[in-house]
């Protein structure tokens, strides 16, 4: 009897897995890499990300405070991200009467990663080109998306993440820091299957 129970709710858990929509491809803006979607029904989904951020002063840093004074560190970045996300929540969707589907969605998460590279002011002064870090923190998602009549979903949304972390410095030696990406602006393209 346990074993038909068993191979009763593998095979329900497999249909339930297979019937849902999903959808993999390339994000690109803040953070560039590759993002998957798994749907809970029409009203949620699950998104993981991996992606690469090239370092930019104004994107993605580490802050911290040695002596007093204020350093910050940015450079390049490797990221993992997971978001639940509510479709079209409060009940509002797009008034559209032609092929396809626009949604919005709204959601949380977490994120971790692992910068290197880094280069670091100390009190508005550069104190070195040498650094490695590594991070967890939330995130948080808006975004709009478009599914077409075919397998494409395009989409845009914004994702900010704020976190803390280690950093080995160089000179500083290792400090506790604050990690944030503010812009977390990105465009994606999807295969629905």
């Amino acid at each position: 009897m346990k074993k038909i129970l068993f191979a009763a709710v593998l095979a329900f858990a497999s249909v339930m897995a297979y019937a849902q929509p999903r959808a993999i491809g390339v994000r690109l803006g803040e953070f560039d890499g590759v993002s998957y979607q798994h749907g809970f029904g029409e009203s949620s989904m699950l998104e993981i990300e991996a992606g690469f951020n090239w370092g930019n002063y104004w994107g993605n840093r580490m802050v911290g405070w040695e002596d007093g004074n204020q350093w910050h560190m940015w450079g390049h970045n490797v990221q993992l991200a997971a978001t639940y996300d509510w479709i079209d929540p409060f009940g509002a969707t797009f008034p559209w009467e032609h092929k396809g589907e626009w949604h919005w969605y709204l959601g949380v998460g977490v994120a971790g990663g692992f910068g290197w590279a880094g280069y670091t002011r100390v009190a508005g002064e550069a104190v070195g080109a040498d650094g490695n870090w590594g991070f967890v923190g939330g995130v948080g998602r808006a975004g709009v998306e478009y599914d077409f009549w075919f397998p494409l979903q395009l989409s845009i949304d914004y994702r900010p993440t704020l976190g803390a972390g280690l950093v080995d410095a160089g000179a500083l030696g290792t400090q506790a820091g604050f990690y944030y990406d503010v812009l977390g602006l990105c465009l994606s393209a999807r295969y629905k299957f």
